[in-house]
């Protein structure tokens, strides 16, 4: 059998060792310094240093007393009035002239004219009114009523009245200043040719009383009705 504690090596023993041996000595240094008195001598230094540490205030400012204030100035003296000056004798005029004094004799003076009242302006000359407006002219338009015209009625075509045509035809007529037509045009138609035509053929053969303006005779258009009626 083997005994491991023998066979240990031997470093680990003077290592302990040497451990045991500085804690030892510390102890030993340690009563050996309160026993010489180190450790009082310590004290005894501490101490006087904390008596000196007082608070020594910094000196008061001085006090600084302000000056005096000045004097007020004396009143200033009220000026003397100026003496007045005596008074200038006046003269006295004598109402009676000496004997030897010329005599005047004054002119009364004519009275003046009197003064005229300046004359009113000239009233103001009216502008003149305008011109009237001509008067329109009088206008007389054509006419085919006249008895003394004699106008015949226009024809009814056969063709017309066997195919029941019938209507209202209104013309167009230029008349001249002799009342006679000048041009015929259809303005309305009846509807049927037939009827136009015979109505324009009818009309070209009156005569009309010619329009006028303001008493001349003058050509104008004039708007002739023609109806066709089947009785």
């Amino acid at each position: 059998m083997s005994h491991p504690d023998r066979f240990a090596p031997q470093g680990g023993v003077s290592r302990n060792a040497v451990i045991v041996g500085s804690v030892v000595a510390l102890h030993v240094a340690g009563i050996w310094a309160l026993q010489t008195g180190l450790l009082r001598k310590a004290a005894e230094v501490i101490v006087p240093a904390e008596l000196l540490s007082e608070f020594i205030p910094p000196p008061a400012p001085p006090k600084i007393t302000p000056p005096p204030p000045a004097p007020p100035p004396p009143p200033k003296p009220a000026p003397r009035p100026a003496p007045r000056p005596a008074p200038m004798p006046v003269a006295i005029p004598d109402p009676t002239p000496p004997p030897n004094a010329p005599v005047g004799i004054t002119t009364p003076q004519p009275p003046a004219p009197p003064i005229e009242a300046p004359a009113p302006p000239p009233a103001p000359v009216p502008a003149p009114a305008p011109p009237a407006p001509p008067a329109p002219p009088k206008i007389e338009l054509p006419s085919s009523d006249a008895a003394y015209l004699n106008n015949p009625r226009p024809s009814y075509p056969a063709i017309s009245k066997r195919m029941g045509e019938q209507g209202k035809v209104v013309l167009r007529v230029l008349i001249g200043t002799d009342g006679l037509p000048q041009k015929v045009e259809i303005n309305k138609s009846s509807g049927f040719d037939r009827l136009d035509k015979q109505a324009q053929e009818a009309v070209m053969r009156w005569r009309f009383v010619p329009g006028k303006r303001n008493g001349v005779p003058e050509a104008m258009w004039n708007l002739v009705p023609v109806n066709f009626v089947l009785e």
